[in-house]
């Protein structure tokens, strides 16, 4: 065995850490030959930060364990990221990357030179349109578990992200799915949601899972966060009721604060599938299959199922994966919950997979690539010591060919010197033409304006709300003078909205808000009859629709404006 054929796989959790170690071979599923987990016993309540607690737990796991440095593949918590899945006209490849790269702007809440981003194409543009997935995280999040596995002695390879590698893990173990597949992987501090149906893939981070059991606990029977922790891991369980009621008053007052908790978990849940079916495109689910540390709560899969009326199983991220016979499988079938993302990240290293997301914090990447430099400066330097050796007897026969050489230069520079003069004359032309460029492009600026316009109006909406339509408003001598305004937005983010404004002091309603922001913007006049709300109407009980007319801070002359 070389060592090129062992590779590590790290999932760092908000309360665990699992580092497994496997070997791989090019067009081959990976074996695991080792493993190893440790909690980080981090109270979820404390603004500690995790970073000391998760180098001891490398170290301790590798030590105890006897794991080897190698090539290590990283997964983050899907807590951490931003998923956004777009959908962009079927165009050219440099198009659709310089959309992808404004939506990345547009939908990541945080600006672009803080933030390490990577993204997907799914499926095929056969539709006239193309899927696209895009993963953000802010750098400081990642460098901080970067860090961390560097001073543990562990250099990364690729960072991916917890949700991508379930979803590489599920694709590989289970084929090809029938219809909607959900992945439920229940954490710590979220539960990570996955879509998968045919080609398609959608996730989303729902902030209820295990810590949220152990915090009511805590809060019920008024002792530590640990000792909740405790009682969790020892007697809690998802109470059914009727014959499957506890006679234990305990265990009974445990199993209900366990099953109010799953309760919120099923009711977003509920809300995560209408959402992927009615803003996705998406059927409703015909499966469910659970995995994480949380995942292991009995009845839990009795639970869901009589919840939302479809089969629920567990994910074995073994069903294809060889399990190297030193290891006990009794006890890795137990741990599977927690090692199926260091399966799909080892399927990475041998395999290609379908999601295929790398986070890696640029200092890394430059490192890596002034690593692979290294040896061709070693050759360079060799290089250079061998051609001095030459030079000294070269340098003999070049004095005998100067003399020659030089009447040919003579020549040829008289040569270049009338081709100055042609070329002068050329850059005197080429001069003129730029200067007329110059002027055509003056005027395509101008032309600009409206782009400006429209992106103060999308700056300035709300999440919830979108543009139905907008009409520029002329004079009497054909002057754009204005905006005419018409949106939507669902009732209960305007509500939203509203609360928020009423926190600060303000009683506004969602679209008085929107005015507000819009009076902010360079684009539109400053003075109160300058941007005036014209109408707002309830579309649907949950939907409503409104017009705002804006004047412009400078009028477009007509013939020069363009319409939006």
């Amino acid at each position: 065995m070389f060592s090129s054929d062992r590779i590590l796989a790290l999932n760092v959790g908000a309360s665990k850490i699992a580092l497994a170690e496997f070997v791989v071979k090019s067009g081959r599923a990976p074996e695991l030959i080792n493993y190893g987990m440790a909690d980080l016993g981090v109270d979820p309540e404390s603004d500690a930060g995790a970073g000391a607690h998760i180098v001891a737990a490398i170290r301790e796991i590798m030590k105890s364990r006897g794991i080897r440095p190698a090539p290590l593949m990283l997964a983050l918590s899907g807590q951490v990221v931003f998923p956004r899945f777009v959908r962009l006209p079927a165009v050219g490849r440099d198009k659709l990357l310089q959309m992808v790269q404004y939506e990345v702007e547009q939908n990541v809440p945080f600006p672009i030179n803080e933030i390490v981003w990577n993204h997907q194409f799914i499926g095929d543009d056969s539709s006239g349109e193309q899927c696209a997935m895009i993963v953000a995280a802010k750098v400081e999040n990642v460098r901080e578990i970067t860090d961390c596995v560097v001073a543990a002695g562990l250099e990364p390879e690729v960072v991916d992200v917890a949700p991508m590698a379930l979803y590489n893990c599920l694709r590989y173990n289970a084929g090809d799915l029938a219809g909607c597949s959900v992945l439920l992987d229940i954490g710590a501090r979220s539960t990570n949601l996955i879509f998968i149906e045919d080609e398609k893939i959608y996730s989303r981070c729902i902030p209820v899972a295990g810590n949220a059991i152990t915090l009511e606990l805590a809060k019920s029977f008024s002792i530590s966060f640990q000792e909740a922790e405790a009682m969790k891991r020892e007697h809690a369980f998802v109470s059914l009721g009727g014959v499957y009621a506890s006679e234990d008053e305990r265990a009974e007052r445990i199993s209900k604060i366990v099953r109010n908790v799953v309760t919120r978990l099923h009711a977003e849940i509920s809300r995560s599938i209408n959402f992927y079916r009615s803003q996705q495109g998406g059927n409703a689910p015909v499966r469910v299959l659970l995995t994480g540390g949380s995942a292991v709560l009995p009845h839990l899969d009795t639970f869901f199922r009589e919840k939302l009326q479809v089969e629920v199983s567990y994910l074995n991220p073994f069903t294809n994966v060889a399990v190297n016979s030193r290891i006990n499988r009794e006890k890795a079938g137990v741990d599977a919950f927690v090692l199926a993302e260091t399966v799909g990240l080892a399927l990475r290293r041998s395999l290609a997979c379908p999601i295929e997301i790398n986070l890696m914090p640029p200092e890394i990447v430059k490192r890596k690539s002034f690593k692979r430099r290294i040896p061709f400066f070693g050759l360079a330097a060799a290089g250079v010591l061998l051609s001095l050796g030459i030079w000294t007897m070269y340098e003999k026969q070049m004095a005998n060919l100067y003399s020659f050489q030089s009447d040919q230069v003579s020549a040829k520079l008289e040569k270049c010197r009338k081709m100055q003069a042609k070329l002068s004359k050329a850059e005197k032309a080429r001069a003129e033409i730029q200067h007329k460029a110059d002027a055509l492009r003056d005027v395509i600026k101008l032309r600009s304006a409206w782009q400006k316009r429209v992106d103060a109006v999308r700056k300035s909406l709300f999440d919830g709300m979108w543009l139905i339509e907008m009409v520029p408003i002329r004079d009497e001598a054909g002057t754009v003078t204005g905006l005419r305004i018409v949106g939507r937005g669902w009732v209960d983010k305007l509500k939203a909205i509203e609360a928020k404004a009423q926190e600060a002091g303000r009683k506004a309603t969602a679209v008085e808000e929107l005015r507000d922001r819009l009076r902010m913007q360079s684009e539109f006049g400053k003075e109160p009859q300058d941007v005036k709300i014209v109408g707002v109407k309830d579309v649907e009980a949950y939907l409503i629709e409104f017009t705002i007319e804006a004047a412009l801070a400078q009028a477009s002359d007509s013939k020069n404006a363009v319409a939006p």
